[in-house]
């Protein structure tokens, strides 16, 4: 056994993360992937905390993990709503006029991302993953949330649904969720307000930003994957990573259930105080010297 598969074998035998560092990484990534506090500043915090990444090739692979777990939070979507991928998969084939129109809505609210993702991803892992960064993007969401939060309420069951949006409005969407490039800002809090401001009911901002999960986590972990992949397998072996995946399927979908009947009922309030309570404890943890 050679190269990088005996040193594969070598992790499995001496983990650089082991079973309850992947369990804990799961449920990290499954509670928070489509909650509006960002999964990725989560996750570096939990792996600062737990030590993962003490060398310079850990800390490449922890960092290359943090994003490839999200295969579990993509499956989670796929359980869920199985029912809009496959009018997509019809829309595509031709058979559902509407379908097609959701996923060339979808396509375009990916496009922006993709081009900026391939042009500086590099450039924003060498400048914005820390926890620094990552805790100034906490803080400001957080202030954003509770900004907004009032007028959102309003938006419940008024504005439109999800077949009614349109290529232009998916852009903006789009364009939108570039800010989510800076690891702490998240994903879903900037496509949920992007839905909001062009029209969407709060509902349907939700469900579509779900749905533009699928491609938009589904390319960056699998371009993570096949760039780092390897050195994954070298620094943590199969199984920990594996049981991580599986941990983050489970708390995504119990996540996105409670998600959906809470925003059905409530505001983002809570995420934004959330949010701001937990920049304000990093730093502490920061200034104490502990992270």
């Amino acid at each position: 056994m050679t190269g990088w598969a005996a040193q594969a074998w070598a992790a499995e035998v001496a983990p650089g993360m082991n079973i309850l560092q992947a369990v804990v990484l799961g449920i990290v990534e499954g509670l928070t992937e489509y909650l509006p506090v960002s999964s990725t500043g989560h996750l570096f915090l939990a792996a600062s905390l737990m030590g993962l990444g003490d060398t310079v090739l850990a800390k490449a692979a922890s960092n290359a993990y943090v994003i490839a777990i999200q295969i579990g939070a993509i499956m989670a979507v796929v359980w869920l709503y199985p029912g809009r991928i496959a009018q997509m998969a019809l829309g595509i084939a031709g058979r559902d006029p509407r379908g097609l129109r959701l996923a060339l809505n979808t396509v375009a609210a990916f496009v922006p991302a993709a081009v900026i993702g391939l042009a500086f991803g590099d450039l924003i892992k060498g400048y914005l993953f820390g926890i620094w960064p990552i805790t100034a993007a906490w803080l400001l969401g957080g202030i954003a949330i509770l900004a907004v939060a009032r007028g959102m309420r309003e938006r419940v069951t008024g504005g439109m649904d999800v077949g009614e949006l349109n290529l232009p409005k998916a852009l903006v969407i789009g364009l939108i969720q570039c800010l989510a490039m800076w690891p702490g800002v998240s994903r879903s809090l900037v496509t949920i307000l992007g839905g909001v401001l062009v029209g969407l009911s709060v509902p349907a901002a939700v469900e579509f930003s779900f749905i533009l999960g699928l491609i938009t986590l589904g390319s960056a972990t699998s371009y993570e994957l096949l760039k780092e992949g390897p050195g994954i397998i070298i620094q943590f072996g199969w199984l920990s990573p594996a049981i991580g995946i599986g941990v983050a399927f489970i708390s995504a979908v119990v996540a996105v259930k409670w998600m959906v009947a809470y925003l059905n009922r409530h505001g983002l309030e809570i995420f934004g105080y959330y949010r701001i309570a937990l920049a304000f404890l990093v730093m502490g943890l920061i200034l104490a010297g502990i992270l």
